[in-house]
């Protein structure tokens, strides 16, 4: 009877809805990744990103190394966590993995100027991906991305988070971390950088390969520039950070 096939539909869609649903709740509750190792100390072993680098230069014959210091987040000067946190994520300690007030502005925005959307990763999704994750541009690798940040807020926390950010962001060619950018570009180390080298230094993150304090681009200059002028302005980010700093002092 037509009846009891509809019935039979229906109980079979609903079936598969639960089990597909099943399926990915047992997908987000793993992180897909042993990130124990990575809780304390420099990062356990070469990350995605820097592994992309180094197949990518062998690909062109270019005879380049990555540079890398691992330092703690005490070695690092307040000036130059402010930077780079306000350039990249500046509401990093009001958020969870994900800033969806942040997507949804980049959507608004994108909307506005016909369908150019900014980035509005955090810096938790940039590290996943830095670390993890390879480089192209598709709706899994997104997903993947976001399961991962969730997890690494919870088994790292953002202290930790933020410590492997700065250890691992790329500043120019080869230029993997605070440390070795601060070095290669102003001769001091990542303790010693005031706030227009720190806010040089975030400039070049969005494009490090073009835009950087040795190309000096017009672009690097604008973004130097707008992020000083943010620096001033974010007082309380900067109790935060002075907060943080001490306790990992201590």
């Amino acid at each position: 009877m037509a009846w009891t096939r509809r019935v039979r539909l229906l109980f079979l869609g609903s079936a598969s809805a639960a089990l597909l649903a099943g399926a990915a709740a047992a997908w987000w509750l793993s992180p897909g990744e042993d990130l124990t190792a990575w809780r304390q100390g420099p990062p356990p072993h070469p990350w995605a990103a820097s592994q992309r680098q180094e197949v990518r230069w062998r690909e062109e014959k270019l005879h380049r190394h990555v540079e890398n210091q691992y330092v703690p987040l005490s070695a690092i000067s307040v000036d130059l966590q402010l930077a780079l946190l306000v350039g990249e994520d500046i509401n990093y300690f009001g958020h969870g993995a994900v800033d969806f007030d942040a997507v949804w502005e980049a959507v608004r925005e994108g909307t506005r100027v016909g369908g150019r959307f900014r980035g509005a990763s955090t810096v938790t999704q940039q590290l996943a991906k830095t670390l993890f994750l390879s480089g192209e541009r598709s709706l899994s690798r997104k997903a993947k991305e976001a399961r991962l940040a969730w997890w690494m807020e919870r088994r790292l926390g953002k202290r930790r988070i933020l410590e492997l950010y700065l250890n691992v962001v790329e500043f120019g060619p080869g230029l993997l971390g605070v440390e070795a950018a601060a070095r290669h570009y102003y001769g001091v180390g990542a303790e010693d950088v005031g706030p227009d080298r720190a806010a040089g230094l975030a400039a070049a993150v969005p494009s490090p390969g073009r835009d950087n304090p040795a190309t000096g681009t017009p672009r690097w200059r604008f973004r130097q520039a707008t992020i000083l002028r943010r620096m001033a302005h974010a007082l309380w980010l900067r109790h935060q950070l002075e907060a943080l700093s001490a306790k990992s002092r201590s």
